[in-house]
């Protein structure tokens, strides 16, 4: 029995195949290479040491996913693929509503119909919205979120939930990230959004290269140690391994659960920076601008379920997320490219 991974070519997927093919998992990798590149695939299959097959494919296409539910014998799905930048939510909703949620809803139907009923989900801690105070629980009230990308994260946890209660056999695990950063240790994957990054490590390590002249930093007024906005970063191999923790639970449970994944740490902006800075000798030159709407002052989890029901914890501290991403953007000062 495999496990499909669908956007499995992107920055989490890529890792998390990785992790899954060391732990001995037989796996199948969806993805439509929107967020992604092709190289990225080469280079997880150089790291594994190894093949496993390979679909391009969209999770929209109804045929394309029976195909490769019949080709396949496929116990579990994590859930990764859609549209991720917030901005570019706020400007065209309409295709994240139809690419996220109704992928989704395609994905869970050719599931059911091949009689797969075992999903982990990449959620988000954006369904917390801007009311709930920091540590984060997963028992906290969602739905009150501010753009589109996070309302279609909402929404799917909601459909999963539903899903959940109409038929007993299914089991949603619905992984609610923090701000993943860093690279895997040979510096062979990493992070390479399109165009400019949306995500702040991103567009440190370019600035670090040379590729962007300044880091803007979003407002230096809130009500933090240094005023600058407070977030959980967590180190991606720490949640590709999160995801191979859920991956166990969910074969051996069913209906839906929501759990963190995140430090339980916050360190502000200029906390990132100067950590980039000191453990790789680099200059990140930046300047201070105003707020950007709908960004909270501080935001970090309480991850203590993931630890009881998982057994997971973090264990990548801020000067190896920060190595780390350094030496992927070192070696790759052009991305995948």
């Amino acid at each position: 029995m495999a496990v499909l991974i669908t956007g499995g070519c992107g920055y989490i997927g890529s890792h998390t195949v990785v992790e899954l093919k060391n732990a001995g998992f037989d796996i199948v990798v969806l993805d439509n290479f929107y967020n992604s590149k092709p190289e990225a695939l080469r280079r997880v299959r150089e790291l594994v040491k190894g093949d496993f097959p390979f679909y391009e494919c969209d999770i929209r296409d109804a045929e394309g996913l029976r195909r490769i539910f019949k080709e396949n014998s496929i116990e579990v799905v994590i859930h990764f693929a859609g549209l991720k930048a917030v901005g570019e939510s706020v400007t065209i909703p309409l295709e994240y509503f139809e690419n996220n949620v109704g992928g989704t809803v395609t994905l869970c139907k050719a599931m059911s119909e091949a009689g797969c009923k075992k999903m982990v989900f990449s959620s988000s801690a954006t369904v917390y919205g801007m009311n709930n105070p920091s540590p984060l629980k997963e028992d906290m009230p969602v739905g009150a979120v501010t753009n589109p990308y996070g309302r279609t994260k909402y929404f799917i946890e909601e459909i999963l939930g539903d899903l959940c209660k109409s038929d007993s056999e299914w089991t949603a695990v619905c992984l609610r990230y923090f701000n993943p950063i860093g690279a895997h240790q040979s510096g062979t994957i990493g992070e390479d959004p399109n165009g400019i990054p949306n995500n702040l490590m991103p567009y440190i390590s370019q600035v670090a290269i040379g590729k962007l002249d300044k880091l803007p930093v979003f407002g230096n007024d809130y009500d933090t140690h240094d005023g600058t906005g407070v977030r959980d970063y967590i180190h991606v191999v720490d949640l590709a391994l999160g995801h191979l923790r859920a991956l166990e639970y969910a074969l051996e449970h069913t209906g839906w659960e929501a759990i963190n994944l995140g430090t339980g740490t916050g360190y502000s902006v200029l906390d990132l920076i100067n950590a980039f800075e000191k453990a790789n000798g680099v200059r990140v030159p930046h300047y201070f601008t105003s707020r950007r709407e709908g960004d909270v002052a501080v935001c970090y989890s309480d991850p203590s379920k993931a630890e009881r029901l998982l057994g997971w914890k973090a264990a990548r501290g801020i000067e190896e997320m920060c190595r780390d991403t350094w030496r992927w953007q070192s070696k790759n000062p052009r991305g995948y490219e």
